[in-house]
């Protein structure tokens, strides 16, 4: 084998192809004012897929799914669409509308496997039929707490529930009309503790008058015991308690034989435009306008007050000034000799500053006489250079010191020099006396 094929065929096997299946349309036909639902099988979905990592060995791929209206990015008003996770399956329903009828929905469904990015596209027809008792003329909303909206959608459950309500309502026909998640009616996401589910409002209709059961919610001991949050007392609440916990406070009940539709005549007043045809523009033989008076009279009178303005202002700052000797002319004689003294006075005490030097630290001098006891004096800083003094004060012979033998091993004695304090520059013999009478 050549190398360039074998580096070609080692390609097809690493390197996986994004593809997308299009496959034939489905059609379904709901018929309009009842609820409409249609799963989205992953298991019916998988098989568009080739398998991983092995022919013949069971994957569980995550697949989401993408509907959207043919040539549109949304679904249409009246469809939703629901998927929990990746691994469960995709669920699209809703209430066709009376407007629908008779007009195919194209639905473009995309499933998307999440782990190898392939994906495959079907076409959902909907055919949306008339049907012949549409609107039924009685209508009932529950609130079902423990119920999330996919759970409510299972065939199972639904008719479970229906078969609940029929039994308490006993109409010759009942039908599911629409089904909405709390959520979507304003209701707040539930904590994921105690298995809280979101809540989910489930519309049906019915060809018979309300039951006396669906009654009692409107008597006004239970009305009032809903305004005080409390549970109203419903006889037909044990027909339901085993698997669904309905909220009674929150039922709708629905009368379609008394609603009155009112239809008003439009009125044109001052918010609508009469109707005088069709727009005409200006012809082309308008008199053209000349705009350079308009021009020098926008931009001439703004520069004119400017360059006065301007004017005045330079006389005020460059014509009007005083000058330093009309101001001493003006001055009186006793304030500039004592406004002169406090500057000479001032320029005196910033030379003085700048010949100070700093003293040395008293904690690095003795501070009295070993044998006297008098106080030695500091040392004077205005005679000597303290750049060039050494460290060790003994080494040179300073005035106001006085040199003291101590003994050292064997007979020998060393001369000691300490300094003698004095306080601005008169030594301090108080403190001899002192000592002396001690």
């Amino acid at each position: 084998m050549s190398p360039a094929a074998f580096s070609s065929s080692t390609l097809l096997l690493t390197v996986y192809t994004i593809v997308s299946k299009v496959h034939s349309d489905r059609n379904v036909y709901p018929s309009s004012g009842v609820l409409f639902v249609h799963v989205l099988e992953r298991e019916y979905y998988k098989g568009e897929f080739p398998p991983y990592p092995k022919p013949g060995e069971l994957s569980n791929d995550p697949i989401t799914f993408n509907t959207n209206l043919m040539g549109y990015p949304d679904r249409p008003g009246w469809l939703r669409y629901i998927q929990r996770t990746p691994y469960s399956d995709g669920v699209l329903y809703g209430s066709p509308t009376l407007e629908s009828v008779g007009k195919p929905t194209v639905i473009e469904i995309t499933a998307y496997n999440r782990r190898t990015f392939e994906t495959a596209r079907h076409n959902l027809v909907i055919n949306i039929m008339s049907a012949e008792d549409f609107p039924l003329p009685y209508q009932a909303e529950f609130f079902i707490k423990n119920m999330n909206v996919e759970e409510m959608l299972a065939s199972e459950v639904l008719g479970d529930f229906l078969g609940a309500v029929k039994n308490v309502w006993q109409p010759d026909r009942l039908n599911a009309i629409n089904i909405t998640s709390a959520l979507d009616r304003g209701g707040r996401v539930p904590l994921p503790i105690n298995n809280m589910k979101e809540g989910v409002y489930v519309m049906v209709g019915a060809d018979s008058p309300f039951s006396s059961c669906l009654r009692e919610v409107e008597n006004p001991q239970n009305q009032l015991r809903c305004s005080q949050e409390m549970e109203p007392a419903i006889s037909c609440d044990k027909k339901f308690r085993a698997q669904f916990q309905i909220d009674w406070c929150k039922i709708s009940l629905v009368d379609k034989m008394k609603v009155v539709y009112i239809t008003q005549e439009v009125i044109r007043g001052d918010g609508i435009l009469p109707d005088v045809g069709e727009y005409s523009p200006p012809s082309d033989t308008l008199r053209s306008r000349d705009y350079y008076s308009d021009f020098l009279i926008t931009l001439a009178v703004p520069s004119a007050v400017a360059l006065v303005l301007l004017a005045i202002l330079a006389y005020i700052m460059c014509c009007r000034r005083e000058g330093m000797e009309k101001r001493n002319m003006q001055t009186p004689d006793i304030q500039l000799v004592h406004h002169s003294a406090i500057q000479k006075s001032t320029k005196e005490l910033r030379d003085m500053s700048k010949k100070r030097e700093i003293a040395w630290p008293l904690s690095t001098l003795p501070v009295f006489h070993p044998v006297t006891g008098e106080m030695v004096p500091t040392m004077q800083t205005d005679t000597y250079d303290n750049t060039n003094m050494p460290l060790m004060q003994t080494q040179q012979s300073l005035p106001h010191q006085t040199q003291i033998p101590q003994q050292q091993n064997a007979g020998e004695f060393r001369m000691t020099t300490f300094q003698r304090l004095e306080v601005n520059g008169i030594p301090e013999e108080r403190k001899l006396t002192e000592a002396m009478n001690l």
